[in-house]
């Protein structure tokens, strides 16, 4: 026991990372319980790391929750992301103000459940990517806006169901229309403010339902149609109880299929055909996926609209927004990171770190209870980076293809630039090559738009010849990645108070001053991004398991280590500290 819990005599990442999860472990993070002490302390070492490592990529300004007072469970420091500033022009900023986001987070905190308001936790092509919990129910919000109306037997759509309405009840469903109306009305002011128009909904139920009462609701089943106008996507995936059968099962993923007979699961998938006719999946066998390719495609559709042309934001929530919601936006964060698109500067350790500690610890989920159930969605979410490794989750793969003529590979293309990398003023005689930069890291550049003119097909053919004979062909590798990295040092301290921005955008440093300077490219490839994300998975079996541990299961006949216990022991190198 001493030995699972103590922390590893490692680098200072691994550290920061050992000593998050013990935290994370020993209890619930709650905003409203601050104050002094030791654990307070600890809290407070996370929230500034997170700070830090949010700065270093973007500029930023700081909704102030110190107290809890406007969620319990969310971050004291709420983060809105405005500008990536890793690029020396970045054409991606959020409109959004703080000033206004903070009143209408105000007045619409009420309309979702545990008043876990709509907020914006990742920022993407100017895009926010935001979380929240399921919309309240009739009896939570009238619970907190003082009517005595919990136990009167209605629900905000039962009244339309009624036909013999008494002019009491008259009254009373006026009064529930009209409330409803107000804060609902306030949440979707706040959706259009961020720009949001995608709302994807894990519940596998259409309303929660508790001792018989509808607990929460859910957009697509508001009877007044107040969010007609967003575009709704069910994609029912199940609760932290089912992974106790994930944890039972040797913490293996693969044919652990949901049960979808159970009485209450009454919510099934629903997506706009124009949202799948890319993805090449047959959506209709849903009911028949293993919980891997469950959620393999549910990470393609999300990536694929947040990939799209339009700049509408998107909307993840399950129903009180602390277990799936935060292993999708996790899950979404690493491959963008991986990808090279956000997050540019941030190391395998440092992205770890981040989403830990902002989308899992400071958002409230409750590992204690998680852990002490079995149901662990937790490891489940970074165990499982190994199943989105390759080119069909990169959100760039898509943004490449689609502009690169019939003729060439991306490949080629990046060989072309390797070859001509020496001339800052002009390429090949017989190519011309256009680039347009792309918000990453800073001094961080992709093809997103390319444009390549040959002189014809012989020229294309000696070209690829040459190259496939010269020693500079070289395929991008990680060793050039590291080349173009931007260095950190030099950025400026990040500063941050309750309305104003962090102020170091005009401190970064840029790549080059001369206007006809090719940039730098970092170009991540479909084996870096494997090689990235395995990085961050290692790092956290090993920190895991040094701090938290698994449960083993009951051994077998033949006495064999269970197989992810087995993983451990051969890949990390542990011996005996991976069960509590």
């Amino acid at each position: 026991m001493a030995a699972a819990r103590g922390c590893p005599p490692a680098g200072s990442g691994d550290r920061a990372l050992a000593e998050l999860l013990l935290e994370f472990s020993r209890a619930q993070y709650r905003a409203k319980d601050g104050g002094g002490g030791a654990a307070a302390a600890k809290v407070e070492r996370i929230e500034r790391r997170c700070l830090e490592l949010f700065g270093r990529d973007y500029r930023y300004s700081v909704i102030p929750n110190a107290h809890g007072e406007v969620c319990a469970h969310y971050p004291r420091h709420i983060v809105l992301l405005e500008r990536d500033v890793g690029v020396g022009r970045d054409p991606f900023e959020s409109t959004v103000q703080v000033g206004k986001l903070q009143d209408l987070i105000n007045r619409s905190k009420m309309a979702r459940c545990r008043g876990r308001f709509v907020c914006p936790v990742i920022l993407y092509k100017g895009k926010h990517i935001c979380r929240s919990a399921t919309l309240a129910g009739w009896g939570e919000l009238y619970g907190r806006t003082g009517y005595n109306y919990i136990f009167s037997g209605g629900s905000d759509d039962a009244w339309a169901d009624a036909e013999d309405i008494s002019e009491e009840d008259s009254a009373l469903r006026n009064a529930d229309s009209q409330l409803f109306d107000k804060v609902r009305g306030h949440d979707i002011k706040l959706l259009r403010y961020l720009s949001v128009r995608y709302i994807c909904d894990l519940m596998v139920e259409n309303k929660k339902v508790k001792f018989g009462l509808n607990v929460t609701s859910s957009e697509k089943v508001d009877k007044a149609q107040r969010y007609a106008d967003f575009t709704l996507l069910s994609i029912p995936y199940p609760g932290c109880e089912f992974f106790k059968e994930y944890k039972d099962r040797d913490y293996t993923a693969e044919g652990l299929i949901f049960n979808w007979k159970q009485d209450y699961v009454d919510a099934p998938l629903s997506i706009p055909v124009s949202l799948t006719q890319s993805l090449n999946i047959d959506w209709s066998e849903y009911q028949s996926w293993d919980l891997v390719q469950q959620t393999q495609n549910y990470l393609k559709l999300l990536i694929s609209i947040i990939n799209s042309d339009d700049d509408s934001g998107l909307l993840v929530h399950c129903i009180s927004g602390w277990d799936r919601t935060p292993l999708f936006i996790s899950l979404l964060r690493l491959s963008l990171w991986a990808d090279g698109l956000i997050h540019a500067s941030l190391e395998p350790s440092e992205i770890l770190y981040l989403t830990v500690a902002y989308d899992w610890f400071l958002f409230g989920h409750m590992l204690v209870d998680r852990l002490s159930k079995g149901e662990e969605i937790f490891f489940f979410c970074f165990n499982f980076l190994k199943h989105i490794t390759s080119e069909e989750f990169s959100a760039v793969k898509s943004q490449r293809r689609k502009s690169l003529p019939p003729s060439f590979t991306l490949e080629e293309i990046c060989m072309l630039k390797q070859r001509d990398r020496g001339s800052t003023t002009s390429l090949s005689s017989d190519f011309s090559l256009g680039m347009e930069s792309s918000p990453g890291a800073a001094g961080s550049f992709t093809y997103e738009a390319v444009e390549l003119m040959p002189a014809g097909a012989q020229a294309q053919a000696a070209w690829r010849k040459s190259c496939a004979s010269s020693p500079q062909a070289v395929l991008w590798s990680r060793a050039q990645q590291s080349e173009d990295r931007l260095p950190s040092a030099g950025m400026g301290e990040v500063k941050s108070s309750s309305s104003s921005s962090s102020t170091h955008s005009d401190n970064f440093l840029r790549i080059g001053s001369s206007p006809l300077e090719v940039p730098r490219s970092r170009l991540v490839s479909a084996s870096d991004r494997e090689s990235r994300l395995e990085e961050v998975r290692s790092a956290f079996l090993a920190s895991y398991s040094r701090t938290i541990g698994l449960k083993a299961v009951p051994p077998s006949p033949s006495g064999a280590i269970g197989g992810l216990l087995e993983q451990f022991v051969r890949g990390v190198g542990l011996r005996g500290s991976s069960t509590l």
